[in-house]
């Protein structure tokens, strides 16, 4: 384990731990020098940080909505205004409007909820190999022929991903891939619940809609294909332990009409569903000359 690994997880950390400016309006700093569209999961995951403050650290983010507005500007701070709708017995429920220029580009509700016990069930995790099986994620992607783009590279630096090997489910477009912080927690951050999710709601948001792209063969970066994510909605069943091994499985029932959904669910090594993901995205691909 590397320091530049340490040093990624310290910088996602800092991106994701947004600033009270005033009551009820937080500031989430920039996330890049050079000019680019700042990453949907990092507006999510930074719009529910800010949701999260001032709940009662017993009650824990169990579900979040959110519309993508406006592409944002990644090297400009991002201002979110929370509204603090509900407050009752057992939940909080709070809508959060992320703004840059004056203008919305994120819409985001979450809901938190005191611990309960209950009647519970579970989907089990599909048979894949273990992460020490797959091999690494840009050599996976050297095998296909494949590079990410630098600016792609830095945004997963915090992160090691494994993907499994390609399978096949009849006509449902599926993948499964495995991915951990690339350095371990401080203990104060291992012990912070609300972070934990925020973490995991940043890495919700990667290659998810694009598993409506494998029918065509189709990847984000495929040449004439432009994408962006227009909504995203996350439930989360329990608090993720980042330190081990998270597997991301995801599949696609349908896409038309420049728009692809896609579903997730995401697993601890054990075996518990940890949180479920939807999302629909635009996908334009546009028909190369011969």
């Amino acid at each position: 384990m590397t320091e530049t690994a340490h040093v990624a997880v310290e910088e996602l950390h800092a991106l994701l731990t947004v600033e009270e400016i005033d009551t009820g309006i937080f500031r989430g700093i920039a996330s890049a020098e050079q000019p680019g569209r700042v990453y949907g999961g990092q507006v999510v995951a930074q719009a529910l940080a800010a949701a999260a403050r001032g709940i009662d650290p017993k009650r824990q983010a169990h579900s979040l909505h959110a519309y993508f507005l406006r592409a944002g500007d990644a090297t400009r701070p991002i201002i979110y205004r929370v509204l603090p709708d509900f407050d009752g017995g057992s939940f909080s429920n709070r809508r959060v409007v992320a703004m840059q220029g004056g203008k919305p580009i994120l819409n985001l509700a979450a809901s938190f909820h005191r611990h309960e016990e209950g009647l519970s069930h579970a989907v089990p995790m599909p048979e894949v190999p273990a992460p020490e099986q797959c091999p690494g994620f840009q050599e996976a992607l050297a095998a296909a022929g494949q590079k990410l783009p630098p600016f792609l590279l830095e945004r997963l630096a915090a992160f090691e991903i494994r993907p499994c090997p390609p399978v096949r489910n009849g006509d449902l477009p599926q993948r499964h891939q495995w991915f951990r912080l690339a350095a371990p927690l401080s203990a104060a951050l291992a012990a912070d619940a609300v972070m934990q999710r925020v973490i995991l709601a940043y890495a919700s948001d990667f290659a998810l809609v694009s598993t409506a792209l494998m029918p065509q063969g189709l990847g984000f970066f495929s040449p004439g294909v432009t994408g962006a994510s227009l909504d995203h909605a996350m439930w989360f069943h329990q608090t993720p332990p980042l330190d081990d091994w998270l597997l991301y499985s995801m599949d696609s029932p349908w896409s038309g009409h420049a728009r692809g959904f896609a579903r997730g669910a995401i697993y601890s090594r054990n075996g518990d569903l940890v949180a479920s993901v939807a999302q629909e995205g635009l996908l334009r691909v546009k028909p190369q000359q011969a």
